[in-house]
This record gives C-alpha cells, sequence and structure tokens, in this order.
C-alpha cells in the first residue's frame, strides 16, 4: 500500500482511533507489501471500528455489548437448559414415533418429564438474577438476551403445550 493511499484510508476511521493508532497505521507500508487485500481489510477495519468502537490501548471491545453479555452464565445457563429440555423431549417423541409409530403419552410421568420441570423451574431465578443485574447497566443488550431466554424457553415448551404430553 502507497503512503499516500494509508493516509486516505486512515481517514476512515474515527478520530479517537486515528489519535491513538494513526502514525502506526501510516506506517504499515514500510512493513510490507500492500495488495488488494490489505486495503479491503483496512476499509472493513475501519467500517466496523465506526460500528463496535473498540476501548482504550487494550483494544478490548464494549463489555456491555450483546456479544459480550451473552457469554456471561447468568445469560447462556438458561438458554442451555431450555435448549437441553427441547432436545429431550423431541428425543422422547422421535423414540415414541420409531417404536410405535405414535408419540406414547405416559399416565405417570417418567423421569424425563422431571428432569424437563426442574431444569425450566431453575433457570427461572437465574433469569431473574440476570435481569436484576444487568438491566440497568446496559438495557439493550440484556434485553436482546432477556428475549433470547424468553425464546428458548417458549421453543421448549410449545412441544409440550401443542403435543398435550
Amino acid at each position: 500500500m502507497r503512503p499516500w493511499l494509508a493516509r486516505m484510508v486512515t481517514r476512515l476511521y474515527p478520530p479517537r482511533w486515528r489519535q491513538r493508532y494513526g502514525e502506526e497505521f501510516e506506517a504499515m507500508p514500510e512493513l510490507g507489501p500492500g495488495d488488494l487485500g490489505t486495503l479491503l481489510d483496512s476499509v472493513g477495519s475501519a467500517v466496523r471500528e465506526h460500528i463496535f468502537p473498540t476501548r482504550g490501548g487494550s483494544m478490548e471491545r464494549d463489555p456491555n455489548s450483546f456479544g459480550a453479555m451473552v457469554r456471561r452464565p447468568s445469560a447462556y445457563l438458561p438458554v442451555a437448559m431450555s435448549l437441553f429440555c427441547l432436545v429431550m423431549v423431541l428425543g422422547g417423541i422421535g423414540v415414541g414415533l420409531a417404536q410405535g409409530g405414535q408419540i406414547v403419552r405416559d399416565k405417570d410421568e417418567g423421569s424425563m418429564a422431571h428432569i424437563f420441570q426442574i431444569l425450566m423451574t431453575v433457570q427461572m431465578p437465574i433469569v431473574l438474577f440476570f435481569a436484576v443485574k444487568w438491566l440497568r447497566r446496559a438495557p439493550r443488550p440484556a434485553l436482546g438476551v432477556l428475549a433470547l431466554q424468553a425464546g428458548a424457553w417458549l421453543a421448549s415448551c410449545a412441544p409440550v403445550y401443542f403435543l398435550h404430553l
């Protein structure tokens, strides 16, 4: 990449980024060959910086973003529990259909039903903890995570409700 082109690409970045990394970025052409791929990567990175700005000198993303929020145990555990319940219910339906050609409904609830009930109940305090902790700190990403948790919960309850299991 030519030095004049590096200066032009540097102008695509936000002002705070340019203050911190602009000189280093403009020195990049001296380090190696600049081809079309390097130019496209630099322009794409500039666009990403406007959408998801980095913080400080450590280049860490916003700790309260949706992606960072989903990685918290209180965010992904309820989703994982709901998806496990969904897989368990669909697996039970599949086994029943494979063995007898129809959905088996036990008069006495079996162990799968008890595990389903326990998992669906245990996740409620975790969701409440997440909501209390994160709704005031980062409302927008927290609402997105809560919507994801609610969607997973509804998806796991839907077969039970609609098939009268």
